[in-house]
């Protein structure tokens, strides 16, 4: 786990032709200065590389986590010296490639990284298909004179790339552009000219040009109409065996580790594995060395007992949580995360890591990812019932339920955001190109914002989800329309945007980092999704009749029953920070500082009266919708105090969509 900044100098034609070439020392200078504002991605070691006409700078900062002696510092580089890399992350399974590889690649460390150059030597670009794990990376082949990034399939780890004169800029967080003279502007992807390499993606550059992304792995289903033939013990059991060895595989560390633990099934799963693996199959949990499980360290968050929201309910390490300390990390939460959201989750999550510091924790596991693979979000289940699910026939009597179905959703699930029946202003294009998904209709939703007047009447920008659309490929788009089941469908869209834009930034790696800590999240294992991503989907979120109710990630509560107790085993998912506060309190006036007519007017593209009318109603009617648009407000309010940003201009709205 790691911090890294790069550039590469883009050029007309070839590099010998090329003259006045920025010096080494102001290339060090501003390379330095970027890593500076990431130290605490890795405070172990420091690293730098320059190529010698200057034109490439590849810089590290790093926590040791695998390996750690110097031989793990980076960058990396080959014995020929001429390919070099940085890397941010874990990859598993690193050994299998050390003897595999060995006798053609010469090793100088034991850190899991430096397998990346030895794969890419081995396989060239498709190398990334044999990483396993959480990852971000940058590589320069000196001899092909290929620049290359990539980013892991679900987003974990942040990548972000931006140009900035003549210069391409690939970095771990977009703070680390500041040093290379990038003053940050709005747009409607947070930032102009801004990017993220999109999980499963990469970026490469060859002679000096403009580079071009592609994607190496996607998100697959099924064919709806295909007939399910293993049985579902047979399936049940195939979950279990593929997130015990996803978690089996994150306790490997030279470092102490421990658990994030809600008392939800989730991470109380991740739990109870961690337990059977030390106690029945030998296993250690990092440098441990014993097998006693109360040497096992967790952590969870503790909401104020009048708030509604508590995580706790177990013997493990508490951190208790108020406005007050809701108020004291709200911007370091901005800063840290470089995005806004309409919860308190991830300013929670500060507190959290440092808790986990304190006690010498380097590395803990974590229960992100479960809800996109396995129907855990309510959202989800309008998509569930739209069709039958012909993969699977003793779901068939779902279709003399469905009003019974769409009744107990209405009833059952007060806090989704949209009606079995909502509908959107989307052009009608769009919709077939989405099959109609309820979830596309909740999307716009959680990234909403009240926009100025002037960006409705000036900013000529095609529907959000128009932008969605169009952002996938030909073949995504005919599986979305005539091959997926909704339900499906659903998941995609949820994971390719809230989960990789939103949850991994806001509530992930970097609120972890900006402790020293190390997060694995054993759900968003490739190996396991692409298994459960085969699964019939009425065995996800699968309808009660009887009891006339859903039963969320129903196949993964029977894969992990055997770790839970009979109590978490039914219960509800807990984790939720409180969308409701007293008036006049620490919160309150903190945010009315922020949402000042002065601030919001400086941001230019948010409407001043509409974010005022939502403070009021959060606190004075305890709305929970207007708090989570006053939280947004905030949040972008904070962002441009921290960032710097320019007021903005129509000109520069008029161009892109978050998507």
């Amino acid at each position: 786990m790691c911090g890294i900044s790069t550039f590469l100098s883009l050029q007309k034609g070839s590099p010998d032709s090329i003259s006045n070439i920025e010096t080494n020392p102001k290339s060090e200078a501003q390379l330095n200065a970027s890593l500076d504002v990431v130290e605490h991605r890795g405070p172990d070691a420091r690293g730098k590389w320059f190529s010698p006409d200057g034109q490439v700078g590849l810089g590290h900062v790093r926590l040791t986590i695998i390996d750690l002696s110097p031989d793990g510092n980076q960058p990396f580089h080959d014995s020929q010296d001429g390919i070099h890399a940085v890397v941010n992350g874990e990859l598993y399974g690193h050994e299998h490639y050390r003897e595999q590889l060995s006798s053609e690649y010469d090793f100088q460390g034991k850190s899991d990284c430096e397998i990346v150059i030895a794969l890419y030597k081995h396989y060239g670009v498709s190398f990334l298909s044999y990483l396993r794990g959480e990852f971000a990376l940058v590589l320069w082949d000196a001899n092909r004179q290929l620049f290359f990034a990539a980013r892991d399939r679900f987003g974990i780890k942040s990548l972000y790339h931006t140009i900035v004169g003549n210069r391409l800029l690939v970095a771990t967080e977009m703070k680390s552009f500041l040093a290379f003279g990038w003053q940050p502007e709005w747009s409607r992807t947070m930032f102009e000219g801004v990017y993220q390499v999109l999980p499963g993606h990469y970026l490469m550059s060859r002679n000096y040009q403009q580079p071009k992304h592609a994607s190496y792995w996607e998100f697959e289903y099924p064919d709806k109409r295909n007939l399910e033939t293993r049985t579902e013990e047979e399936m049940i059991q195939g979950v279990r065996e593929r997130l015990v060895e996803a978690v089996r595989l994150r306790l490997r560390a030279d470092v102490p580790v421990g658990i994030y633990l809600s008392g939800g099934l989730d991470s109380s799963a991740i739990a109870g594995i961690v337990a059977h693996l030390i106690k029945e199959k030998g296993a250690r949990a990092g440098n441990e060395t014993s097998t006693d499980l109360s040497r096992l360290q967790s952590f969870t968050v503790q909401f104020d007992k009048d708030s509604g929201a508590d995580e706790s309910g177990v013997d493990f390490h508490p951190v208790a949580i108020d406005e007050d300390v809701i108020v004291s990390r709200f911007e370091d939460a901005i800063w840290f995360s470089e995005t806004v959201c309409s919860n308190v989750n991830g300013i929670c999550k500060l507190p959290l890591a440092e808790k986990v510091h304190s006690k010498g924790i380097k590395v803990v596991l974590t229960g992100e990812g479960p809800d996109e693979r396995f129907g855990g979000y309510s959202d989800l289940i309008p998509d569930s019932y739209r069709e039958i699910d012909y993969s699977w026939p003793p779901s068939h009597h779902l279709a003399a339920h469905r009003e019974e179905a769409q009744e107990a959703f209405t009833k059952y699930t007060p806090g989704a955001m949209i009606s079995p029946n909502s509908s959107t202003d989307a052009p009608p294009s769009t919709t077939r190109m989405l099959n109609d998904s309820r979830m596309s209709h909740v999307l716009p939703k959680i990234f909403a914002c009240p926009m100025a007047p002037w960006t409705h009447e000036h900013v000529k920008t095609p529907h959000p989800l128009t932008i969605l659309a169009d952002s996938l490929d030909s073949h995504t788009r005919d599986k979305i329309m005539t091959k997926w089941h909704p339900l499906h469908t659903g998941q995609f869209l949820w994971a390719r945007t809230v989960l990789a834009i939103l949850i991994l930034r806001w509530c992930g790696d970097n609120m972890d980092m900006a402790h020293h800590v190390e997060s694995r999240p054993p759900f968003l294992d490739h190996h396991l999704t692409e298994y459960t991503n085969s699964l019939p989907p009425s065995l996800k979120l699968k309808y009660d009749s009887g009891q006339r109710r859903f039963r969320e990630t129903y196949i993964l509560r029977e894969a992990v029953k055997p770790f839970v107790t009979e109590e978490v085993y039914q219960r509800q998912k807990p984790y939720r920070g409180p969308l409701t506060f007293s008036p006049d309190g620490p919160l309150h006036k903190f945010m009315l500082r922020k949402i000042t007519k002065e601030n919001v007017e400086k941001l230019g593209f948010v409407d001043w009266e509409k974010s005022k009318e939502f403070l009021d109603k959060a606190f004075g009617d305890r709305d929970p919708m207007a708090f989570k648009y006053a939280m947004t407000v905030t949040g972008y309010v904070v962002l441009m105090q921290k960032f710097g940003v320019k007021t903005a201009q129509c000109l520069l709205l008029d161009k892109l969509s978050i998507w």
